[in-house]
């Protein structure tokens, strides 16, 4: 879909007209349009290897958890995602072979997901997928995302994701 105009500069013309000039809201629907591309460019990248990129930040989270495991808490709590989506993706990558259930020794009731051999391997290949196309985002610069990822950081601080970071963003880059 390729349109002569900006449809969101466009709404936001209509909406000064009606309610005044709102730079939040043509942020917003621009965030929300960037995500709309990028979940679609990375789930693309990704079908390949049976995965969205849901699964994939899970498996990833398996990867780099100490033992390869994780209780299904832990697993929803780290990927910010309902109780639900967790049980949801564990159980598509339960069913790709990817990742397997075990009982919690340290739980009696509770549940880890643990990620198996096929599910490290497919992690790798899906990586160097998603490194190669540079996660979408190859047309800006390290210090343009850094930047992004710093103003991105200072919302979710404000929405209560995690406390102010004591390093700044811009130190890692």
């Amino acid at each position: 879909m390729n349109l002569p105009f900006d449809p969101i500069e466009r709404a936001h013309e209509n909406w000064t007209r009606r309610w005044g000039a709102s730079p939040a809201m043509a942020a917003v629907t621009s965030v929300m349009r960037a995500q709309q591309i990028l979940i679609g460019e990375l789930d693309g990248a990704l079908k390949p290897f049976g995965l969205t990129f849901a699964r994939y930040e899970a498996l990833v989270l398996l990867t780099f958890s100490n033992t390869g495991s994780l209780p299904l808490g832990k697993v929803g709590e780290r990927l910010m995602v309902h109780p639900t989506s967790v049980t949801n993706t564990i159980d598509r990558l339960e069913n790709q072979g990817l990742v397997v259930r075990l009982p919690n020794p340290s739980d009696g009731r509770g549940v880890l997901a643990e990620i198996t051999e096929a599910g490290r391997e497919v992690t790798e290949e899906a990586t160097q997928a998603l490194l190669g196309m540079d996660f979408g985002l190859g047309c800006y610069s390290d210090d343009q995302l850094w930047e992004m990822h710093r103003v991105l950081t200072r919302l979710r601080v404000d929405f209560g994701d995690f406390p102010e970071p004591a390093v700044e963003a811009s130190e890692h880059g």
